[in-house]
């Protein structure tokens, strides 16, 4: 957004203050005037507005979020566009999102099943439905103590939710959305469908157990270590049952057709492996030399004050979703380059240009008048012959019709 539209009215909207921004849309606190109830206010970019394609993606979000009714999903109250704005109207979630939780450290086996336990049900009532979210990850689940004796979970964002989709592209071939959980087959734009979460959910997993992504560095790193390798090893890291790391593996399987059947029964295989681990506790650390990744908290945390369930600065260590990257290579090949030898951003307007002009000058020779041909018989000075009623006279013709003025 070009300006902080703080203080600000919206439709019915009272803008309060910003909860958070991305590179398509800021999310603002605000207040419904009508009903008098605090909302997270999601306001499309200005720069965004025009392009019809991000409107189509916008409204998108509004319709399938406004579909799914459940415990764990973001209520959506309302979407509209005043003034050239567009804006969602959400539930505002008093509390952070996972990727927050993450940044402090490790979490404990116990609170992280119990946490993606509920991300997973709600992941599955969407799959039901035919929807795929496509954009799971920490930022987008939002956790509150607010509203339950535990904490409760709100998956959210439903910007590149597809039904019946291949991996999400613009129209201009590049792919949207977050390399840092994105399955192969959405990376690739293949066929997708719910195990595409299913591998998001399973990378989360493993992120929560020990604090970090399976694959980290740089953009191209991370995407092909999604394309062309299997996860580390979780216990390479931490001190858990070595059957997790089974679990894992069998969740970001690279064929999908080799994960689990459902996000539900992941995270129940998750359960079983990690039975023999302390569950109230994150698992120690295995490489002790290096440097702290953050206080270590585990169970459930103390209330505190309120602080925003939208990130405002990326996370260390993790990539600043979400990203647009052209289709990748294949396996073994890079995503970034290519073979074919880059043309100047001038090149194609002047060669479209310089066709424009060859057509233009064919269509002039082709339907250009052309010169008459000379008539038969002699020069000016010659007499023609007319026929006039079956004779032929040999008089000539006048040249000039004598005109009478009158005085």
């Amino acid at each position: 957004m070009s300006e902080d539209l703080s203080g600000r009215r919206l439709g019915h909207y009272r803008i309060d203050g910003v909860l958070g921004r991305g590179g398509m849309s800021v999310t603002y606190k605000a207040t419904d005037v009508r009903l008098g109830r605090k909302v997270a206010l999601k306001v499309i970019g200005e720069h965004l507005t025009a392009d019809a394609e991000f409107r189509e993606r916008f409204v998108d979000e509004a319709r399938n979020t406004s579909a799914i009714d459940h415990a764990n999903i973001v209520p959506l109250y309302d979407f509209d566009e005043v003034d050239g704005l567009l804006y969602i109207a959400m539930r505002l979630v008093d509390g952070q999102d996972l990727a927050s939780h993450i940044k402090d450290g490790a979490l404990s086996p116990a609170r992280t099943l119990t946490l993606l336990g509920q991300v997973a049900e709600a992941l599955d009532m969407l799959h039901g439905k035919g929807l795929v979210h496509l954009d799971v990850k920490p930022a987008n689940v939002l956790v509150t103590t607010k509203e339950a004796a535990g904490e409760h979970v709100y998956l959210a964002d439903f910007g590149l939710t597809r039904r019946g989709a291949t991996g999400h592209r613009t129209r201009t071939g590049d792919f949207l959305g977050s390399p840092t959980y994105a399955a192969p087959e959405h990376l690739r734009g293949e066929p997708l469908d719910g195990r595409t979460d299913q591998y998001a959910l399973a990378c989360m997993v493993y992120a929560c157990l020990s604090g970090r992504p399976p694959f980290q560095g740089t953009v191209q790193d991370v995407i092909q270590g999604h394309l062309g390798a299997e996860i580390p090893p979780l216990t390479a890291i931490v001190s858990l049952p070595p059957a997790i790391d089974d679990v894992l593996r069998k969740g970001t399987s690279k064929d999908p057709s080799q994960r689990y059947g459902s996000c539900a029964e992941l995270v129940a295989a998750a359960r079983v492996a990690l039975a023999a681990a302390p569950q109230g506790t994150p698992p120690p650390r295995r490489d002790a030399g290096a440097p702290p990744m953050g206080p270590q908290t585990g169970g459930v945390p103390q209330q505190q004050p309120y602080r925003p369930a939208y990130p405002q600065q990326p996370q260390p260590g993790f990539l600043q979703d979400p990203v647009r990257l052209r289709p990748p290579a294949q396996v073994g090949a890079s995503a970034f380059t290519s073979t074919a030898k880059s043309r100047p951003a001038w090149f194609a307007p002047v060669l479209a240009g310089a066709a424009a002009i060859v057509l233009i000058v064919v269509l002039v020779v082709i339907f250009a008048p052309k010169d008459e041909p000379p008539r038969p018989g002699g020069g000016p000075g010659t007499s023609q012959s007319i026929e006039v009623g079956g004779t032929t006279s040999s008089k000539r013709l006048p040249t000039s019709v004598p005109v009478r003025t009158s005085r």
